[in-house]
């Protein structure tokens, strides 16, 4: 076993045999609802873009801005909520942003035009950047040792959830009572949110030392970052130049609108049975943990190009793509966190989100632009290629790690 492959260190020294207890596991749940709503605010427009910009006088590609900005703001903030933030306890940075995404929400129901709905979509950048700088590596601090992975696991299933449940849920709400109705909805789940870290998550005075100098110190001494850096950009950029336009190429395909829902149901389950099945493979076989997503989400891509032409194919192909982009956050978190010491972990977290929502902001930036300039399906095929190279790293690390 490789030191990348190996559970995630505590930075208290709990007794091996210690389990987390019911309270523990409590917060950890707070903190993934938490993660949800951050990632249903992001994601969310993936399944209104039609009715969005039908209504504000936008084309697809120009409605996929909704998801281009926050990435970009998101990979701003990130570092600079670490840094401005580094004395203050995280419970209270966590409940602080879930009060800013339910404004930001607040303020994209009651938008008149797109330009005001993109400010909008600027605030949820600045949660979501924070937000993950702070809680992408509090596993370390809610369980102990043993459980890391698990609970690691569990938080990023708020990303899976909010794919399983978050975007269909708000789909179906837009379907029937408007787009506006949906970010609403949303609103008031992020107040549920705040409400959940404040009652559930315990003090966590800040441990981080984070300077802006650390932030490139790092890039340049830790060679894991970098590898992590590449992996994050190929992977991320790969996966939403493709999925930020998922109801369009279905439809393009021969899907009715109508059913679009229930197909990003289907793609959500299958991310979330991954995410949580992904505790035992993280903490023990990261490397084939990350070779294995690869493949099924360029697989998935490929077929969903050429081999979907009704209902059924369409919910098997998303089935194998949402497996492989379920395991995606965990894996990438497992990464980072197992390449650097216990107190750089939200330093080596804010990077991998800069590059996380840099690589949104790019994917749905460069797939809006092919889709309005040929066709939606034109950007699976790219998508698919921009996975090779994340098992090329996965093989290249594996082989490095036989001849150590």
């Amino acid at each position: 076993m490789t030191t990348l492959d190996r559970p995630v260190p505590s930075p208290r020294p709990p007794a091996a045999t210690e389990r987390a207890t019911r309270k523990q596991w409590l917060a950890v749940a707070a903190v993934a609802l938490g993660v949800f709503v951050v990632m249903t605010s992001e994601v969310l427009p993936v399944g209104l873009l039609t009715p969005i910009g039908s209504e504000l006088g936008v084309s697809a590609g120009t409605a996929g801005l909704m998801v281009t900005v926050p990435g970009l703001v998101a990979a701003l903030s990130a570092p600079l909520a670490v840094v401005f933030t580094r004395k203050v306890d995280r419970r209270l940075v966590l409940i602080g942003l879930a009060v800013l995404v339910a404004g930001a929400n607040v303020g994209a129901a009651l938008a008149p035009g797109f330009a005001l709905l993109l400010a909008a979509r600027v605030l949820v950048g600045l949660s979501i950047g924070a937000f993950w700088a702070v809680a992408g590596g509090i596993a370390l601090r809610l369980v102990p040792e043993r459980d890391v992975p698990r609970a690691t696991a569990a938080i990023y299933g708020g990303i899976g959830a909010a794919t399983v449940l978050g975007v269909p849920a708000g789909t179906l709400i837009g379907d029937h009572f408007g787009w506006r109705a949906a970010m609403w909805a949303l609103a008031g789940l992020a107040v549920v949110a705040m409400a959940a870290i404040a009652v559930l998550v315990p003090k966590l005075p800040s441990n981080t030392t984070v300077s802006f100098a650390s932030l490139p110190r790092m890039v340049r001494d830790n060679k894991g970052v970098r590898i992590g850096l590449a992996l994050t950009f190929f992977i991320v950029t790969g996966h939403f130049i493709a999925y930020t336009f998922i109801s369009p190429i279905l439809q393009a395909n021969g899907i009715a609108a109508g059913q679009v829902s229930g197909l990003l149901l289907a793609f959500g389950a299958a991310a979330l049975v991954a995410t949580v099945a992904s505790g035992s493979l993280i903490g023990t076989r990261l490397r084939g943990t990350l070779a294995a997503l690869g493949v099924a989400m360029a697989f998935g891509m490929a077929l969903m190009a050429f081999a979907v032409g009704d209902l059924f194919s369409a919910t098997a192909v998303l089935v194998l793509w949402g497996v492989g982009y379920g395991l995606v956050s965990p894996a990438l978190q497992t990464w980072y966190m197992n390449s650097v010491r216990p107190g750089e972990v939200e330093i080596a977290t804010s990077l991998n989100t800069v590059m996380f929502n840099l690589s949104i902001a790019a994917g749905s930036f460069a797939g809006g632009y092919v889709v309005d300039a040929t066709a939606p399906t034109g950007v699976l095929w790219i998508g698919a290629l921009l996975l090779i190279p994340v098992l090329v790293i996965a093989i290249a690390a594996r082989k490095r790690a036989v001849n150590a």
